[in-house]
């Protein structure tokens, strides 16, 4: 009679966790305002906010929009604040900056809203390979929500992990 074969990877209490399975959907836009500036280096007041009130802002329903500058212009906040109250209505997240800033934002949120408790006494595996762009800032902001609860923290796949940390007893 041959042995049944047992998947100890199945009844480990290992618990992987893949930042890449939380990525929200959600087109990500860079909204350049150097196009609405007078040679795209003078923001003129008046025309800027012409611009601000004639845009379809529709366009950027549940988008996740990162605001910036491309040119060397020196912009007054409240030139960002005015177009957020605009983009506000239809983006699911707005912030000043590139798109890696824009990422780190969301998963900011995403890592802060984790139930840390799921994990408490576990060993976890941060899943290392993604197609999608995690920024590593995410990963950083991961083993500092799992510090306090975890009972080891590993990096990369279950095959081949790098250990990270492991409460001492």
């Amino acid at each position: 009679m041959a042995e049944e074969i047992i998947n100890r990877v199945a009844k480990s209490p290992l618990v992987t966790i893949d930042l890449e399975e939380l990525y929200p959907e959600g087109q990500r836009t860079v909204f350049d305002i150097s196009n609405w500036l007078y040679e795209g280096l003078i923001l003129r007041e008046k025309d800027f906010r012409e611009n601000v009130l004639n845009h379809d802002w529709n366009v950027y329903q549940d988008h996740y929009v990162a605001l910036t500058c491309k040119t060397e212009a020196i912009i007054p906040s409240w030139a960002y604040l005015l177009i957020t109250t605009k983009l506000a209505n239809f983006a699911t997240k707005v912030v000043v900056g590139n798109l890696e800033l824009l990422e780190t934002s969301i998963f900011q949120e995403i890592i802060s809203n984790l139930n840390e408790n799921e994990y408490k006494d576990k060993p976890v595996i941060i899943k290392g390979c993604s197609d999608k762009p995690i920024p590593e800032t995410a990963q950083v902001q991961l083993v500092e929500k799992l510090l306090p609860t975890a009972k080891t923290i590993l990096f990369g796949e279950a095959c081949s992990t790098v250990p990270l940390y492991k409460r001492k007893k």
